[in-house]
């Protein structure tokens, strides 16, 4: 029996191997090094993306302050804001996951808006005016694109985005874009919006048997026919006897 067990044992390879790194990040020191800002509001404003602030708004979990934040000063006076927070390129496959938790401050008496983008070539390249997106063409979530006062969440809660659609292991990035049609002190919408405990989920990676591994069951399967055989000629020598 030993050989024919150590015939038919399997051996599996991971299918596409290569796929986003997990992450989770929680803001414990304001934004990541390695992430990119980039504000192209119109006209551009005194802040962008920053290290949340009590004084508007609690962190989801850990310190207060432990979570990034925009809000309308990312324009000057008023006009459209377009503010970018992109995530490192990384190699993403169908079924990755964003996760996160944003919140605007309470009471909210302006509008607010957050998108997330993804580019199929990774980078920063969204462009240089507050309507081009660059790279970052795929939409994947809109809290409130209708710009409804109200329509934000006020107390931290999650939202989610799956990749699909990609033909293979891809080059990629991800993006959030704080985007308001008239935002500033003057304009008409724009508050103030946190983002806490974002995580990146790898998808589950299918598991199949080697090559070597079908010429093993093969073997294996030969090995019991072979011994079947056997054993039924020695039955019919038995019985003759």
């Amino acid at each position: 029996m030993l050989p024919m067990t150590l015939a038919v044992a399997l051996s599996f390879s991971a299918v596409g191997t290569a796929s986003a790194d997990a992450l989770t990040e929680n803001f414990d020191n304001g934004v990541p090094f390695d992430w990119t800002v980039v504000n192209n509001s119109e006209p551009v404003g005194g802040t962008s993306w920053f290290t949340g602030s009590p004084v508007s708004l609690n962190a989801h979990e850990g310190a207060a302050d432990s979570y990034v934040a925009a809000n309308y000063n990312a324009v000057a006076n008023a006009g459209p804001i377009s503010d970018w927070l992109i995530l490192p390129t990384s190699t993403y496959r169908n079924g990755d996951t964003l996760s996160f938790f944003t919140s605007t401050a309470s009471p909210s008496f302006y509008a607010d808006n957050l998108e997330v983008r993804f580019s199929n070539v990774g980078g920063t390249d969204v462009g240089t005016t507050a309507s081009s997106v660059g790279t970052f063409g795929t939409l994947l979530l809109s809290i409130n694109p209708a710009e409804n006062v109200g329509a934000y969440p006020e107390s931290w809660t999650q939202y989610s985005v799956s990749l699909s659609g990609l033909t293979g292991d891809t080059t990629g990035a991800f993006a959030l874009r704080y985007v308001l049609s008239n935002g500033g002190f003057n304009g008409n919408a724009s508050n103030y919006v946190g983002v806490d405990s974002l995580s990146i989920t790898p998808a589950a990676v299918t598991a199949v048997p080697e090559m070597e591994t079908y010429l093993m069951m093969a073997a294996g399967l030969g090995l019991v026919g072979w011994m079947r055989k056997r054993k039924s000629r020695a039955a019919q020598v038995s019985k003759a006897a």
